[in-house]
């Protein structure tokens, strides 16, 4: 199914705070050495909270213009050659290492963390699927619950393996010639098109060198990017309904390049590593190098 309404609900999902003073915001935003159970008990109440608004607006915001059914299954595993897909993983990485950090701020044990704050994302997910299966345009995907449980995985992995991630997964857009074509499809505004157009959306591993070179002088904060993308997609599969022709022929499309990792720069102000955190999800424009089926091509700054 299409992956917009959690790219909804990750943006709503990524808050900052504010607090009278810088003294005072640094030690509200450091992270507790033991268990607080005030933090940890307003933690859990607002992911309920939040969770709950987030899927009765969904359902009456998104489901209610959609003729209801009962529950079925669907495979849209071939749809936008697999770019949805990788969204589904993207979003629950994101939102479970949101809510292990969150229970790491509240002081709970690294085994809590993992077991109710990295399946956050999964939880929550798999309870927006529930939703599609009683939709009549939509459907419950085991394929989507896969990729869910794939960034979940992600993430829990690598803290298992190496306490640390040291692979995260990013995000970057640019505009394409595509969304003016179906803006109803694919948006009709910037805002929109980031949301919805697969077209100009790529998806990163970026990895810390490092992280996995300890020996080497690479800076700290230095990551090398594996990019994935694709194009020609005006519609889920190949029964576009816009007319075929050479301009919309689908290709996958990777990429090669450089990336920072702001979690690594070592700065003192908590405000700016929370900050430097949630823009962590980004990737950072760098020279790139892509190749797809028919040709390698240099770009100066790919985002």
């Amino acid at each position: 199914m299409t992956f917009i309404k959690y790219k909804y609900t990750l943006l709503f999902l990524i808050l900052t705070t504010s607090s009278h003073s810088q003294n005072t915001l640094n030690h509200f935003l450091t992270p507790s050495d033991t268990l607080n159970n005030t933090r940890r008990n307003s933690v859990v109440v607002t992911e309920a909270l939040l969770a709950s608004v987030a899927l009765i607006g969904l359902d009456q915001l998104w489901y209610a213009d959609y003729q209801r059914s009962k529950f079925h299954t669907i495979n849209d595993n071939n749809d936008w050659l697999q770019m949805d897909k990788i969204g589904h993983i993207f979003t629950a990485y994101q939102v479970g290492k949101t809510g292990a950090e969150l229970l790491n701020w509240s002081g709970v044990n690294k085994h809590d963390q993992l077991m109710y704050g990295a399946t956050l994302g999964f939880g929550f997910l798999t309870a927006v699927e529930v939703m599609d299966g009683y939709s009549k345009e939509w459907g419950f995907s085991w394929g989507d619950v896969a990729a869910n449980a794939a960034g979940t995985g992600l993430y829990i992995g690598q803290e298992l393996i190496w306490n640390e991630q040291r692979i995260a997964l990013k995000f970057s857009f640019h505009e394409t010639k595509y969304a003016v074509q179906r803006p109803e499809m694919l948006g009709e505004n910037l805002m929109e098109q980031i949301l919805k157009d697969y077209n100009g959306q790529t998806y990163w591993l970026s990895a810390n060198i490092h992280s996995f070179f300890k020996q080497t002088s690479v800076p700290k904060w230095l990551n090398m990017a594996f990019g994935y993308g694709a194009e020609g997609m005006l519609s889920g599969n190949n029964g576009q309904i816009v007319p075929f022709s050479a301009d919309h022929r689908r290709k996958r499309q990777f990429y090669l390049s450089f990336d920072i990792d702001f979690s690594r720069i070592p700065i003192k102000s908590r405000v700016l590593k929370v900050f430097f955190k949630a823009v962590n999800m980004i990737k950072i424009p760098f020279p790139t190098v892509e190749f797809n089926k028919k040709e390698a091509v240099f770009h100066l700054f790919y985002y």
